[in-house]
């Protein structure tokens, strides 16, 4: 069967609305590093960078083996695979891994998202055209209005939906069988996916951040497809400022791609890798001009905290769902911020990074109480 993708909105490409619940991510500048949005000459070249299949797709081991046994299982039945729910941060694949089940099973993608499925209507015109055996990808899938969602219920479960036509004392319920289907479903948002559409997947995967050697891996394989003439410590640096993201990785490698081109002589080694992410604003743990902002903010400003998300959020002019979801969780990894009690307050490593003398400790810091 040929594959054909009826891409209807994708959601990497898409403008993202401001003020949703899934919007957190997308409040970030445009061209920083955590931007959902793919920039236009960027996507080019984004389907070619995608891998196709699970042997291509460097990383996610554990979710690999799964999916593995979950496809050849179906494969070897002729029947549509489980439906399958991947979850995790921006930038690790998820959209990648729709494509590459359907590649596997060898059948059709369709790809929509939930803030473009208003309507119960536009979900049930969407799976009366699926055929046997089709994958149906639905990015922010916890952004389903719930009309929509309750839709989905019988579709998964029986491959049937009740549509109803007419209003009030006139309407009349129809029942329309669907040819058996597997559902994909993207989230970073678990915790707003309610219960009985998360019961309804075979398979719940959360994706984790990618180690070192991956990311190496994974810049390695990008620059071969771009024709980028890299070396192995070049792309390690590159790979050690990317997040633990494949998508912050390859966006790294583009721009110290156009910064040897333009100021040096198109090769990458870890010199130049280091004056290109310099350059662009990329320190060397991979903290972005956005995120320098919240640890200055924090010790400059408020004399390391403790201080409140609302007010940290308007010393960087950010909505309070971005520093959150999108600066704080990076930072708290790196162990330069901690969430307490009382607020934010930055640790012994933040004042470090920043060049900074740290005050003395905050007894009540240290007693081990956090929210």
């Amino acid at each position: 069967m040929a594959r054909n993708e009826l891409l209807a909105e994708d959601p990497d490409d898409r403008p993202v609305e401001d003020g949703g619940l899934g919007d957190s991510e997308a409040d970030a500048e445009a061209d920083g590093l955590l931007s959902p949005v793919v920039q236009i000459r960027d996507r080019a070249t984004e389907a070619g960078l995608r891998p196709r299949t699970l042997t291509d797709f460097v990383g996610q081991a554990e979710l690999k083996g799964h999916l593995e046994v979950l496809l050849g299982a179906a494969r070897n039945r002729r029947e549509p695979a489980d439906h399958l729910l991947f979850a995790g941060p921006p930038g690790l694949g998820k959209t990648t891994l729709a494509h590459i089940v359907a590649n596997e099973v060898d059948t059709n993608l369709q790809v929509t998202s939930g803030p473009a499925l208003e309507r119960a209507g536009d979900l049930a015109s969407m799976l009366a055209r699926i055929e046997t055996g089709d994958v149906l990808f639905i990015d922010e899938i916890h952004r389903l209005p719930r009309p929509v969602e309750e839709v989905l219920y019988p579709a998964m479960e029986d491959f049937r939906i009740d549509v109803v036509i007419g209003k009030g004392p006139a309407a009349n319920s129809i029942r329309l069988d669907l040819a058996p289907f597997t559902l994909v479903g993207a989230t970073t948002r678990t915790g707003l996916i309610t219960g009985p559409l998360r019961d309804r997947f075979g398979l719940v995967a959360r994706l984790d951040y990618y180690t070192a050697d991956d990311l190496i891996a994974i810049v390695t394989r990008t620059a071969r497809i771009l024709g980028v003439e890299i070396d192995s410590a070049g792309a390690a640096e590159i790979g050690r400022r990317a997040r633990g993201t494949p998508r912050i990785a390859n966006r790294l490698l583009r721009q110290v791609r156009d910064f040897s081109e333009v100021h040096r002589d198109g090769r990458i080694d870890r010199e130049v890798a280091g004056q290109g992410l310099a350059f662009f604003g990329v320190d060397e743990i991979g903290l972005d001009k956005a995120s320098r902002a919240v640890l200055e903010a924090l010790c400059g400003r408020f004399g390391g905290g403790p201080v409140g998300l609302s007010t940290l959020a308007i010393a960087v002019s950010e909505p309070t769902e971005t520093v959150e979801d999108v600066y704080e969780p990076f930072l708290i990894q790196q162990g330069l911020l901690m969430r307490t009690p009382r607020g934010r307050v930055a640790t012994a490593a933040a004042w470090t990074h920043l060049g900074l003398t740290a005050p003395r400790p905050d007894p009540d810091v240290q007693s081990g109480f956090f929210d």
